[in-house]
């Protein structure tokens, strides 16, 4: 198709008022004109004019660089080029790259599972294309800095440096050949969904807007509390030629409440008089694409009266402090409690203790696609089409707010740019549902980086102390730890962090005497909610630094003291749970004991010829429970053979990068006998797919796959009982030829003459697994989880004694993942993981209305990930599918402090405010030089 736009309007005044220039230019080897303002992006251009949505909007900004294209051959960020400028020049996008083929780079890039959720991939394609275009074998030195201007919030950037330094290796392409029968589990196709990632083709949240959508701005509170008021908003609109309509709460014909718990949901779409919180939602502006784009909202009719706000829990939970939810006494959202033996006895009859207390600060999700979707009516029901992690949940709280019936709503998960948790809470579904109700049209939003990062929810601020004690043998007695998390302004997931602090803040270590209390508080701070591990990242920071410390006052070495406590088959955690088999923790700690040999005599012998620098080795262990904490937690599965032959697989659980799509089918294909190059996947939709329940927790490998392995013998089941064959029988398709054979005896099914179901099925199965878990009594004793995951970390660092810097040398990780399905997707979990907790340990810090932007919240570019050497521990659980264990949180949990535990050993402090950041360890050394 020609993307030539002859008759497109000439150079004059548009509808809204901007004057538009004639733009010639080429794309991708075609000639193209549009008639657009000179300054209008080029991004913006060639997503909305030409529709390649390959090139992807993170920041607008310039921070992010998904944007990058070539111009003439040149690496820009596009966000940043008005469109006038590339008059007369040649333009190249991802969607330019392959050429009918994949492109060695992009082959590449698949082979070695560099592009995870995808979002970024484009831009590191473009970017990597140049270089390789002036150096065909970059070194990882000349690799890092031509790729140093894109984000990856995903893969810790290790297999994208990997995949260009090597994509020479691909000139012939790529085998896409699946695995056999049988041998999918363990192997590590592609991923099924791989192929669009890389050619520009996958669509996002914001990719796919229909032309005649009323595109939506959102007004926000730019205080942290205060009262409003609007004006006259009739004659607003009236003033604002292209301005549909503006919309308040008194629009919302249903409950104005949403939350991701249901008995805590207290958050409204639409602010009703008051905000709690800066970035809060008061008022929705609609109308057409070209009046949005130029719109100012100064002179927006609302008129605010700020009041007082607290930030801190300390501040939220003093005497006389103002409720910010009036039924909530002392701003206590909730707490959790886990009480085991008499610790305090314990504790005071322990040969030494450690005590100290820690602080940890917001960390923003900084996923590099922002929220985006639009919605539409299909007859009498609603649909929304957005990036998100929990569509079922999205569908309940969208059909509350507007007042429809749940089966009038219908969520349509676009590709999601990275979620990490967040995207687990509503944001602009029940916003665009509202304007296609008031108006009939459809109706599109994308959140600006700005509203992104000022509206939606962080990793919660812990306030944290603890004590420890040891026998003199080196074992742990008791523990008492107690944690304030500050969940900001409404409750999202501020439950579950309460309660599943409390269950892991012991570590993977046996401790008989414990008492531990995890308060969520509430402040006119930003929402915190889920993230990446669940409250569980902040505890370990507390707890492993404990243990460095006890170590070295029983003069043991600190893997050691670890090997010595760590749980193992057939101990009870601080809940009573026996945890009879598939306990991974000590092997996970074996595995490391050459690597930490190693480390310490190569720091030793750095430290022995440096003064001005030193290096520090720091480990650190993690478990976390997969799913819900002691709830009801199912996920179903469908699957079926249709009259034509194909293996069907309604897969609702969403892959957000993690590679559920993959490794699902892969767990579903080997249960039912039948090769993955023969399963269709149909992907989550309310409307299609059954519930598999939310991405999160680290529960889509271990419950979605159980379902999945479940649906596949349940089918296979049916297949061999149609057949009349035993379970000993193999089966294969070959078209709509179905074959089953036992032995010598064949028998050959024409699908195709059998009776099909509504959904073209002839044989189909649906299965839903829930773990077995028991509720926690008073004293949180009970079985919360019924699988749980384990690893621990080395972290290598040096750490400049003037300056305070830290240079990460490597990261050595084992994990046990029960079973790797996958092992190249479970390598990019682990790298992924890393690099979040390398953000979390030394630089990421949110501060609102300052750090509302990826230019002034740091996050770990490709520069910042050292090497990682991931170990893959398999002890198999017998719940999970194959043995199989979950890990996407349980990766990030021992980055952290293993690397304070390095800056700790190579320092002699420990910086007890994260992140450890050059002015904090420099004043932690300070202090330290001046109590000598």
């Amino acid at each position: 198709m020609s993307m030539v736009r002859p008759g497109m309007a000439q150079s004059g005044m548009a509808q809204s008022g901007i004057e538009r220039a004639d733009i010639a230019f080429e794309v991708n080897g075609a000639a193209v004109r549009v008639s657009v303002p000179p300054v209008r992006r080029l991004s913006q251009v060639l997503r909305d004019e030409l529709r390649l949505t390959g090139t992807k909007v993170g920041c607008d900004a310039g921070d992010c660089g998904a944007c990058t294209v070539l111009v003439d051959g040149d690496p820009v960020c596009a966000c940043l080029v008005p469109a006038a400028s590339v008059t007369g020049a040649s333009v190249t996008t991802v969607e330019g790259l392959a050429n009918g083929r994949l492109s060695a780079l992009q082959a590449s890039f698949l082979e070695h599972g560099a592009a995870q959720c995808g979002i970024c991939t484009p831009g590191l394609l473009v970017a990597a294309t140049a270089l390789l275009e002036r150096n065909p074998t970059p070194s990882e030195a000349e690799t890092q800095d031509a790729l140093g201007g894109v984000l990856c919030r995903c893969t810790g950037y290790r297999k994208i440096v990997a995949a260009v330094m090597q994509a020479s290796r691909h000139m012939n392409g790529i085998d896409l050949r699946l695995p056999d029968v049988g041998r999918a589990v363990g192997a590590s196709p592609i991923r099924l969904d791989g192929v669009p990632k890389v050619t520009g083709d996958e669509k996002f949240g914001g990719d796919s807007f229909p032309a005649d959508a009323l595109s939506v701005l959102v007004v926000r509170s730019p205080h942290y509390h205060a009262g409003f008021s609007f004006g006259d908003l009739d004659a607003w609109v009236k003033a604002h030629p292209g301005i549909a309509d503006v919309f308040t709460a008194a629009d919302i014909p249903g409950r104005n409440c949403f939350g991701v718990i249901g008995p805590f949901a207290d958050q409204p779409a639409l602010a009703e008089g008051f905000v709690r919180l800066r970035g809060e939602a008061v008022a929705l502006v609609a109308g057409e694409r070209e009046a949005i784009l130029d719109l100012d909202l100064t002179d927006f009719p609302i008129a605010w009266t700020e009041l007082p706000h607290v930030l801190q829990p300390r501040e939220a939970k003093a005497e006389g402090a103002a409720r910010i939810h009036s039924h909530r006494p002392a701003n206590l959202l909730t707490s959790g409690y886990v009480e085991r033996g008499d610790p305090e006895r314990a504790l005071a009859g322990a040969t030494v203790t450690a005590s100290g207390a820690i602080e940890t600060s917001f960390v923003e999700h900084a996923y590099i696609e922002p929220e985006a979707g639009y919605a539409y009516m299909d007859g009498d029901t609603l649909v929304v089409v957005a990036c998100t992690q929990a569509p079922y949940m999205d569908r309940d709280d969208t059909a509350k707010v507007l007042g429809l019936a749940v089966d009038k709503v219908r969520i349509v998960p676009t590709a999601t740019g990275g979620g990490f948790g967040s995207k687990l809470d509503v944001s602009l579904q029940p916003l665009i549902g509202l304007v296609v109700m008031k108006t009939g049209r459809p109706a599109a939003l994308a959140y600006t980086r700005n509203e992104s990062m000022m509206s939606t929810t962080k990793r919660h601020p812990a306030e944290m102390k603890a004590t420890i004690g040891a026998d003199a043998e080196g074992r742990i007695t008791g523990m008492v730890f107690e944690g304030d998390f500050n969940t900001g302004a409404y409750a999202s997931w501020g439950p579950t962090v309460a309660n599943r602090v409390p269950v892991h803040a012991s570590g993977p270590y046996a401790t008989p005497n414990y008492r531990a209390t995890g308060y969520a508080i509430h402040t006119n701070g930003p929402i915190a909610g889920a993230f990446r591990g669940f409250g569980v990242p902040q505890a370990t920071i507390m707890q492993e630094t404990l243990y460095d410390e006890l170590a070295g006052k029983l003069g043991m070495d600190r893997l050691d003291f670890r090997l010595k406590n760590c749980l193992r088959d057939g101990c009870e955690t601080v809940t009573g749970q026996r945890l009879e088999s598939g306990v991974g923790i000590g092997e996970c700690l074996d595995q490391l004991r050459p690597h930490w040999t190693r480390a310490l005599a190569d720091a030793e012998a750095f430290n022995a010829i440096h003064t001005a620098s030193k290096r520090g080795v720091g480990v650190a262990s993690c478990w976390y429970g997969c799913g819900n904490t002691s709830l009801p937690n199912p996920s179903t599965i469908k699957v079926g053979i249709s009259a034509s032959g194909d293996v069907v697989l309604h897969q609702g659980a969403v892959d957000i990068g993690q590679g559920s799509n993959t490794v699902i089918t892969q767990i579903c294909a080997d249960a039912l006998g039948l090769p993955l190059d023969k399963f269709k996947l149909r992907s989550a939709d309310t409307a299609i797919t059954p519930d598999a329940g939310k991405t999160s927790a680290s529960r889509q490998t271990f419950v979605t796959g159980k379902a999945a392995e479940k649906a596949g013998r349940s089918l296979r089941e049916k297949i061999l009982r149609f057949a009349n064959v035993s379970e000993q029988a193999t089966i294969a398709l070959d078209g709509a030829n179905l074959s089953i054979r036992e032995g010598d005896a064949a028998r050959r099914i024409d699908l195709s003459e059998l009776k099909v179901d509504a959904d073209g099925m002839v044989f189909v199965a649906e299965e839903t697994y829930d773990p077995p878990t028991l509720p926690l009594d008073a004293k949180g004793q009970g079985k919360p989880y019924a699988v749980y995951g384990y690893g621990a970390q080395i972290a290598e660092l040096e750490v400049d004694l003037k300056l305070g810097t830290v240079k990460l040398i490597k990261v050595t990780a084992a994990h046990d993942v029960g079973k790797a399905i996958n092992p190249v997707l479970v390598e990019g979990q682990i790298e992924g993981g890393i690099a979040q907790g390398i953000g979390m340990a030394l630089m990421e810090e949110y501060i609102p209305g300052r750090t509302e932007n990826l230019h002034d919240y740091l996050i770990p570019t490709i520069g910042d990930v050292p090497p990682v050497e991931h170990i893959l521990v398999e002890v198999p659980d017998p719940e999970g599918p194959f043995g199989a264990k979950g890990l996407g949180e349980h990766v990030l949990i021992p980055t952290a402090p293993a690397i304070l535990n390095a800056i700790r050993h190579a320092t002699g402090v420990l910086v007890t405010k994260v992140p450890a950041t050059p002015s904090r360890i420099l004043a932690a050394i300070r202090e330290k030089e001046a109590r000598r």
